[in-house]
């Protein structure tokens, strides 16, 4: 039997799609037994959904290390 932070760590996966059959299978499971850790798993598919749907960027190479130096210069 799975345990809460063992379920913690494959809803993680889950939401990466990193978990196997057999993880997803055992966390089924304990979500059926374990009422935190399914509303955990419900709102980390949650946030999952949200942060898909935003439109996030992410800044370039050039502009890391531009940034980095300016931030080495400042006091």
């Amino acid at each position: 039997m799975m345990n809460c932070e063992e379920a913690a760590k494959v809803c993680n996966k889950l939401q990466y799609k990193e978990a196997s059959l057999w993880e997803k299978i055992q966390l089924k499971f304990h979500l059926l037994i374990c009422k935190a850790c399914a509303t955990f798993s419900k709102k980390n598919n949650r946030l999952t959904t949200l942060m898909d749907k935003a439109p996030l960027q992410c800044l370039s190479i050039q502009e890391k290390k531009i940034m980095e130096e300016s931030l080495k210069t400042e006091p």
